[in-house]
């Protein structure tokens, strides 16, 4: 009953390397059976436990029964970050079914390993780009570690390299690299080594970056260079080439473009091909007096503010013998009948043709190749004639004529002199025969544009959607293949991809976005024709002129102040100043005058001209004694151009754009002059019900009343005279009777209508006075003033001021005063219907200033709960 141990040799302690393979050995031990056993294992000895846990170690049989304990290499140990120790349980079970579980320990043995690398040169090579011409400076930090922590060593190989390599792994560069000159890569090998002289080594590649410092050059020697007149147009004169040496290791990108102006050579911006793209005709002025065309062309490396380079060629245009016969017309038509015997004439050339050379020797021409379908029934009597004769009868109903109705004949007229110069013109001849001829057409040419490069000279102010130019291609086919046109490279801005459209159909180019020459002065696209099977394209450059559609902005645009009535002349107003800008203009461009609002000339800016700063003056005082000035609100249009520097002759052709600036400028009167200028005066009011200007019946139905009334009256005295012709009453009851005194109730009102003038007072503004410290209210047209009124509303009340001319007239004008009072009391008493609203006709004095209407804008009454004297109140 007592358990017979299985596992011999255990336990036991071993100890193993850290970083071992797998497969290494670690420990050797036996499975001991029993006599009586099978001598089979059940179940062969495994590791059913490890503390801490791992699947490091394995078990595995050599044979008879020994076992060995080895590595599995997943994990690797690592003395460093794993467990120093592991405990094994290993189990093992027989047939019989007996069990054995014994422990192995394995302890992990420090060993010193290699330094290791971190970051980026871990797993891969490291690159590393340099401008050319960075100056000598810090590149790259290299880092590693020893798993042992000791200190690291770097040095780099080969050691003639340009860098240096410091012990904290900074990687230095030694000099200032020149990419033309010095080695476009190196190779640097980092070795790190531990204090134990264990080393790993990782590559650094470093890049040399090659920027654009050099100036190109032309390689193209040749100078001079002689054409004949009248080339072809793209005729190549000349294929200048060029190099830069930024671009040694690649195809250089050189642009070429020709700086002087001529209207009969064009370069190929890529390529540097210079070629014919205007007539050249040497019979002509100016080069027939000089047949030497210079032309300058710049290489660059950049299309916009690159490195150039210029040369100068002379190009020679040689005379020829370049003038043709001619023919007018060159076509001609000519019907004949079927069956037209031989011999008939048709048509004499020579009556229509000439050569225009001036010299005998180039002006003798024959007619010779008569060719076309059909030719062989039609010849020339002789070369020098040019009588086109038939040479057989052409019967429609012969097969070899069957549907035949035109022929198409051509005639060469040649010049006798050498070089020779031909026309070719098509002859047709009308038979009555009719025929059909399918031909299928071949597309067998490509579309030709008018010109291999366009150039269309736009003003920045253009319309968006205007044309802006055309381009044209034509195809030799015939019929005639439909062209369909389209951009296929460039035309896009900073801000649209498409800045530029262009009519599939006619070839008209478009702008669909606003050009502006501060951002961009120069497009560059491709355009494309299209037959549906071949294609070409030309260049198109679109040259943005300047104009001047900026406008002055100044700040601040808008502002309000108030000034005192006394101010000085000469004075910056409230220190104000207006500040502009304007983003094609010069600031000594801009020119302020006020437009509007500026009566009497009182405000002016200092400066006038010449500064994108001026103030605002006040150019002369203020007169609203004498009535001279009655405005007391000012608003001022200020217009600000952008012409001072345009002279009388440009500002008639120039753009001039205008800013403005809005001011509003109170006057607040000085409510203590008041006191003094008026010392005392009178106030009569009346008060009348008027009716609105708009109501015209109102005056209609006065009128027509009164003529009622009129005939009513004289109706009734009419009556009055018969009855006292009859009656003969005393003379006393005449006096008293009613019916006379009645009509005079109505006289007021004749007298009212004459003398009344309709006045609105409206009190606009507002001041403090600053003796008493009240608020006021005063008018800003004639500057009536009141008490300002606590929680009422202003209500408008017709009045009349009457105010005495001097001092010494005050008595005069309160007893005129008095006398008018006792009137309207006497005319209340005999007009008790009238009410208290007749009008009396005001005086004015010398020193009333005009409101509306020309009478001065009078005082309201003084509200009862208003204390104090009236001539206390600013006036």
């Amino acid at each position: 009953g007592r358990r017979i141990p299985l596992l011999r040799g255990l336990p036991a302690t071993r100890t193993v390397e850290e970083n071992a393979p797998a497969g290494v050995f670690i420990f050797t031990f036996n499975v001991t059976l029993p006599p009586w056993s099978s001598g089979v294992v059940a179940v062969h000895p495994i590791i059913v436990n490890s503390n801490p846990l791992t699947e490091a170690f394995d078990i595995v049989s050599t044979g008879d029964l020994v076992y060995r304990v080895v590595t599995t290499g997943n994990p690797v140990l690592d003395y460093e970050t794993m467990p120093k120790r592991f405990d094994l349980q290993i189990y093992v079970e027989d047939t019989a079914g007996r069990t054995d579980l014994s422990t192995l320990t394995v302890q992990v043995a420090d060993k010193n390993e290699r330094p290791v690398f971190r970051g980026n040169m871990a797993n891969q090579t490291v690159t590393i780009y340099i401008l050319e011409g960075t100056p000598p400076d810090r590149i790259y930090r290299v880092n590693a570690n020893d798993p042992e922590n000791g200190e690291l060593k770097y040095s780099p190989l080969p050691a003639s390299v340009p860098f240096l390599v410091l012990e904290d792994g900074d990687i230095f560069s030694k000099q200032k690299f020149d990419y033309e000159n010095d080695p476009h890569r190196y190779i640097l090998n980092i070795t790190v080594t531990d204090p134990e002289g264990l080393n790993s080594t990782k590559t650094v590649t470093i890049n040399i970056i090659n920027i654009n410092d050099e100036k190109p050059y032309f390689t193209t020697k040749q100078r001079i260079y002689r054409i004949p007149e009248e080339q072809s147009l793209g005729a190549v004169v000349a294929n200048l080439t060029a190099k830069d040496p930024d671009d040694e290791d690649s195809p250089s990108r050189l642009f070429y473009s020709i700086q002087s102006s001529n209207p009969y050579f064009s370069i190929n911006p890529s390529t540097g091909v210079l070629q014919v793209t205007g007539r050249i005709d040497r019979d002509v002025r100016p080069l027939q007096l000089l047949p030497n065309i210079s032309v300058i062309v710049q290489v660059e490396d950049s299309p916009h503010g690159g490195h150039t380079s210029q040369m100068v060629i002379t190009v020679i245009i040689e005379d020829i013998n370049d003038n043709p016969p001619e023919c007018n017309p060159s076509t001609f038509r000519k019907e004949t009948n079927e069956n037209t015997t031989a011999g008939t004439f048709l048509l004499d050339l020579r009556n229509y043709c000439k050569d225009i050379d001036v010299d005998p020797s180039n002006n003798q021409f024959i007619f010779t190749g008569l060719s076309g379908f059909g030719s062989n029934n039609f010849a020339l009597e002789s070369a020098v004639s040019g009588r086109l004769v038939m040479t057989e009868s052409i019967d429609l109903e012969n097969a070899s004529n069957l549907g035949v109705e035109v022929y198409s004949l051509t005639v060469r007229v040649q010049d006798i002199a050498s070089p020779n110069y031909s026309s070719k013109y098509p002859f047709y001849t009308f038979f009555k025969i009719y025929f059909s001829v399918l031909i299928k057409p071949v597309n067998e040419f490509f579309p030709v544009f008018s010109s291999l490069s366009y150039e269309f000279n736009v003003p920045e102010t253009t319309k968006v959607g205007s044309i802006i130019g055309k381009v044209d291609a034509r195809d030799a086919d015939w019929p005639s293949s439909v062209i369909t046109y389209s951009i296929v490279a460039g035309g896009g801005t900073r801000d649209y991809t498409n800045a530029f459209w262009i009519s599939p159909t006619n070839g008209d180019v478009k702008i669909l976005a606003r050009l502006d020459y501060e951002t961009t002065q120069k497009h560059f696209f491709t355009v494309q024709a299209s037959d549906q099977e071949k294609t070409v394209t030309a260049s198109v450059t679109v040259n943005v002129l300047e104009l001047n559609d900026e406008e002055p902005v100044c700040s601040p645009n808008f502002y309000s102040f108030q000034i005192p009535v006394s101010l000085a002349v000469g004075t910056n107003i409230n220190g104000f100043r207006i500040e502009c800008q304007d983003r094609d203009s010069d600031p000594r461009s801009f020119r302020y005058f006020i437009k509007e609002g500026n009566l009497n000339n009182h405000f002016t800016f200092s400066p006038r001209a010449g500064s994108n700063t001026s103030r605002l003056i006040l150019a002369s005082r203020f007169d609203y004694d004498s009535g001279l000035d009655t405005n007391w609100i000012y608003r001022l249009r200020v217009y600000i151009t952008d012409d001072n520097l345009l002279s009388a002759k440009n500002e008639a052709t120039q753009l001039v754009k205008t800013g403005t600036v809005t001011l509003n400028i109170r006057v607040i009167p000085n409510p203590t002059t008041a006191v003094t200028t008026t010392p005392s005066f009178t106030v009569v009011t009346k008060t009348e019900n008027l009716y609105s200007d708009s109501a015209w019946y109102v005056p209609f139905v006065a009128t027509l009343g009164g003529l009622l009334l009129l005939g009513l009256l004289g109706h009734l005295g009419a009556l009055l005279v018969t009855r006292l012709r009859t009656c003969r009453p005393p003379a006393p009851r005449a006096n008293s009777t009613p019916l006379i005194s009645a009509p005079e109730k109505k006289k007021p009102k004749k007298e009212v209508a004459l003398e009344m003038t309709k006045l609105n007072t409206v009190f606009d503004g507002e001041a403090r006075d600053p003796v008493t410290g009240r608020m006021y209210e005063f008018n800003t047209q004639s500057g009536a003033r009141r008490w300002k009124r606590i929680n009422e509303p202003p209500q408008a009340t017709p009045a009349v001021r009457v105010t005495p001319s001097a001092a010494g007239s005050a008595g005069q004008e309160a007893d005129r005063a008095e006398a008018l009072s006792k009137k309207e009391a006497s005319e209340k008493r005999k007009e008790p219907a009238a009410g208290p609203r007749a009008a009396a006709r005001p005086t004015v004095g010398p020193s009333q200033a005009p409101g509306l209407h020309g009478v001065e804008e009078p005082k309201q009454k003084k509200e009862p709960e208003d204390k104090g004297s009236p001539s206390a109140a600013p006036q």
